[in-house]
């Protein structure tokens, strides 16, 4: 489902918000999500860290037992499997009674409890559904029995995604574990295909300092086949349940937005903030588990003075701004040589994005604290559509040009909506700065080399230069920065990274978005 066919107007007083790319069905704020999965007693995973995982990201939550275990931080003693028959009697005491938006599958232990829940699915299929292939433990221990991994491949195709760790995409292919990120991607494709699912491939268990996530479908369901979602490793060792974590989150944030790229969007700032603040639970002595709640989490930092926050997210966008100059396209537009058919290609894509973008702005200004806030973001939500668009549709009207949505021009409006989602003004805020603070920077650097050369006349993008360096633009990007900037003076520490996190993936977004023209006509 594209983003900019997403309203923000309020919701209805049913709680309940037509329209959904999983199926039809209805979405809801509040979810409510079954999650079938085995127990775990030290609280990190399985059952217990589903049901936090949904909370956490605004679910209620339901729960049949699968399994019970004996197990801690540091490893699993024991594995108890009761009957199928008394998990079908849990599924369907559940489904009798209560509408079911979202379930999440995890441990399944042998062929017959997965036969009981392929039956229950096969009568009572949820709208949304994830399979956790649940094979392995983060500490290295086996879960499912061999004998029953064929039992659980037939189930792949009777789920919306499939959430493996690199171990369990091996196994589930047969094939030897993946040693890199691309190779773990080829295996996704192969799996997506096999199943005809959508696979989310996970860059957790790989060596290095970024951590990507990507969701991979062969069938056409997503912008494109590989949606890859990136992301900076996070130094710890607590990392516990965070298969059963992700899964589970997935499940419920698709329930409520109904777009599996914004829901990962969505999902992956908030696992990555609850590795990151994970040692402030101190939970056991081996692998610990992550702070599903640290978004609730009372302030521990003083907050930084003002102006700190804006200097941080200058020296972040740094490398991106650089890059951006560095692009052919931006080269060649200061210097008039950029070929039509590329400006084009951008100004299409630039007016789509502007559509969605002021739909962004505008959910800002109805969840900004104060009134003169409000107002700034309301204005420049019209500002996109009555100037900015103008310009473009001027332009574009003389000529023929591709107008279909492209596929970056898609992900950063995904991740705009996802952060509109968050329930963090700050994490919003900080999302939308790019494309004020960057465009304001490389507009007037572009203006000026402009008229130090002479103004000259017949440069094809005159006007392009002058709307981006002019003044009015100027002053509503230094009071975005300073709005960010409080915004982060009054959060928490753990919502300041969020921010800096937000704001650096609309940077990245930025640098694709001007190279996007290049990418569009090569063969």
């Amino acid at each position: 489902m594209s983003p900019l066919a997403i309203s923000f107007l309020p919701t209805p007083a049913s709680d309940v918000v037509h329209g959904s790319a999983t199926g039809g069905a209805a979405r809801r704020n509040t979810p409510r999500v079954l999650a079938i999965a085995g127990s775990d007693p030290s609280g990190g995973a399985g059952i217990q860290a589903d049901l936090k995982s949904i909370a956490a990201n605004g679910g209620y939550g339901m729960a049949a037992i699968t399994a019970l275990t004996a197990q801690n931080t540091r490893g699993v003693r024991a594995v108890h499997v009761p009957p199928a028959e008394f998990l079908t009697a849990q599924l369907e005491a559940i489904s009798d009674d209560i509408t079911i938006d979202a379930v999440k599958i995890g441990m399944l232990g042998d062929s017959a409890v997965i036969a009981a829940v392929r039956s229950w699915l096969e009568r009572s299929r949820p709208a949304v559904v994830v399979l956790d292939p649940v094979m392995v433990a983060t500490s290295g221990d086996r879960l499912l029995q061999e004998a029953a991994e064929a039992a659980l491949r037939e189930l792949l195709p009777l789920a919306d995604l499939v959430t493996p760790n690199l171990a369990e995409l091996a196994m589930l292919l047969n094939e030897p574990l993946a040693e890199d990120w691309e190779a773990a991607l080829a295996q996704g494709k192969r799996l997506a295909a096999q199943a005809a699912t959508t696979v989310l491939v996970k860059g957790g268990h790989l060596d290095g300092g970024e951590c990507p996530d990507a969701l991979v479908n062969t069938e056409g369901l997503l912008a494109r086949d590989v949606v890859v979602v990136p992301g900076e490793r996070i130094d710890t060792t607590n990392s516990h349940g965070t298969g059963c974590s992700l899964s589970s989150a997935m499940a419920t944030t698709q329930a409520r937005l109904g777009d599996w790229e914004a829901s990962l969007r969505t999902v992956k700032p908030w696992l990555q903030g609850a590795l990151r603040e994970s040692g402030t639970l101190d939970v056991g002595a081996g692998n610990g588990p992550v702070h599903h709640f640290h978004h609730l989490a009372p302030k521990g930092h003083a907050a930084p003075a003002e102006g700190e926050f804006a200097a941080a997210l200058r020296q972040d966008a740094g490398p991106d701004l650089d890059a951006i100059y560095g692009l052919d396209f931006i080269r060649g537009l200061a210097d008039g040589s950029l070929t039509e058919q590329h400006f084009a290609y951008y100004l299409a894509q630039d007016a789509i994005y502007l559509n969605g973008y002021s739909r962004v702005l505008s959910r800002a200004a109805a969840i900004a604290p104060t009134e003169a806030e409000q107002l700034f973001w309301a204005r420049s939500a019209q500002q996109c559509l009555e100037v900015e668009s103008e310009l473009h549709r001027t332009w574009l009207s003389t000529r023929n040009v591709d107008g279909g949505l492209g596929p970056v021009t898609k992900s950063y409006v995904d991740h705009l909506l996802a952060s509109s989602v968050s329930g963090s003004y700050g994490v919003l805020v900080a999302a939308v700065l790019p494309c004020f603070w960057l465009y304001a920077e490389v507009g007037a650097t572009l203006h000026g080399e402009f008229l130090a050369a002479g103004a000259p006349s017949g440069h094809a993008y005159a006007d392009w230069l002058r709307t981006y360096a002019d003044e009015e633009f100027a002053a509503a990007t230094r009071q975005a920065v300073r709005i960010a900037d409080d915004a982060a003076r009054a959060a928490s520490e753990a919502e300041r990274r969020a921010m800096r996190l937000a704001f650096r993936q609309s940077c990245r977004y930025e640098v694709e978005f001007f190279d996007a023209p290049r990418l569009h006509a090569a063969p």
